[in-house]
């Protein structure tokens, strides 16, 4: 249940919109040529609690459940995706492996300070080897007294030349009968053995950055072992990226509605031999395709979410969103850019960074082809139970 009432998440709604379009909108271009946000915009996101809005209350973050969630993803979406990586490991991957797996302990020690943005945490999960699918996971920590020893190197990991901790995945034993043999460690960004390389260029998203980790013979307490078991680890991350998946669809619907008013603007002024380009029927079939993918993606995000809170499906339905939105957002973006003709191939179009931009959705928390596979493999078992097969 969410700790925010409606009528008290209409104004954080509202708020976190006027400061999506107003404040950040403006500085897009400025951000991208920098690859960085500005520190101003990162104080204003922590003044205004976005670095905790999924935190518990109790740990000092506003609570906000996941059908809320969305609505500021939608929000967050319709500009640069560097604002929302910025605090989104805190309130996605990172932090909600803490707020459903940690101890007590481990919840008093980190949570505040991840709910304020004084700690910057990150998701180190993915390897060189090992994606979407993190069975294949070689990241190693050993038992030593009352240590454990990692050993291992981490790629694409978000936010991690900010980190203040990193949530690091690692296998303490090969898979078996009792599980995956995967379990989750609290690793301080300052501990020793830690290096995070310069960050990423990517094609597209400038301003969030991503890095390469390596831990090399890093020594954490017993009590950096999350929920204290080594099974959390497996679970703890297919929960994590399960939610996040619908977080990113709600993102890619902000996107994807972004470009189709950059497009409709551009549209309802821009000629061609003395006609506006919007008046010509293969504009406006473009447009209404737009618009379809748009609402049809903003419905099934909402869906997925309401089935998340209610928990009457976190596995399929989140696939279903990322898979089908973030695909939509790609179309709706290329789409943009045709309806600009030769303009919307040039730097300093919005729906040209648009284009790059939204092309890492479908490749992170699970590329489209993963979620084939969970949503395809999900409804086949689940038909098989109904037949008693």
């Amino acid at each position: 249940m969410s700790q925010v009432s409606s009528e008290d998440f209409a104004p954080i709604l509202d708020q976190v919109r006027q400061f999506v379009r107003t404040r950040v909108v403006p500085r897009e271009q400025e951000i991208a040529e920098k690859d960085a946000m500005p520190d101003e915009i990162r104080q204003a996101c922590k003044d205004m609690g976005l670095f905790g809005y999924a935190i518990p209350q109790q740990w000092g973050g506003l609570g906000l459940d996941l059908a809320q969630d969305v609505e500021l993803a939608m929000e967050l979406g319709y500009t640069t995706l560097a604002l929302r990586s910025m605090f989104g490991t805190n309130n996605g991957i990172a932090g909600q492996v803490l707020v459903n797996f940690g101890t007590d302990e481990q919840k008093a020690s980190w949570l505040e300070g991840i709910a304020s943005g004084d700690v910057v945490a990150s998701f180190a999960l993915t390897e060189p080897g090992a994606g979407s699918n993190p069975a294949g996971l070689r990241t190693k920590a050993v038992r030593e007294g009352d240590e454990w020893v990692i050993d291992g190197a981490k790629c694409f990991i978000t936010n991690a030349p900010l980190a203040d901790l990193f949530v690091t995945f690692a296998r303490t034993r090969p898979a078996d009968s009792d599980g995956p043999g995967i379990a989750v460690f609290l690793v301080p960004a300052d501990t020793p053995g830690v290096t995070v390389a310069e960050h990423d260029r990517k094609m597209g998203q400038e301003g969030a950055w991503t890095a390469d980790v390596h831990f090399d013979g890093v020594r954490v307490p017993a009590g950096a072992l999350v929920g204290g078991s080594e099974d959390v680890g497996y679970r703890a991350a297919m929960i994590s990226l399960a939610r996040g998946r619908v977080h990113i669809a709600a993102l890619a619907v902000g996107s994807a509605q972004r470009a189709l008013d950059e497009a409709l603007r551009h549209a309802a002024v821009t000629t061609q031999g003395g006609t506006v380009i919007g008046d010509f029927q293969l504009v406006q079939g473009h447009i209404a395709d737009m618009q379809t993918g748009v609402m049809a993606g903003r419905a099934l995000v909402r869906d997925a979410a309401a089935k998340w809170v209610s928990e009457e499906d976190r596995r399929v339905a989140p696939s279903v969103a990322k898979l089908f939105c973030t695909e939509m957002a790609g179309d709706v973006a290329d789409k943009a850019v045709q309806v600009h003709g030769g303009s919307g191939y040039m730097r300093e179009m919005p729906v040209e960074r648009i284009y790059r931009d939204v092309r890492l959705l479908r490749l992170y928390e699970g590329t489209s082809e993963i979620q084939r596979l969970i949503i395809g493999g999900g409804l086949v078992r689940r038909a098989k139970k109904e037949q008693g097969v």
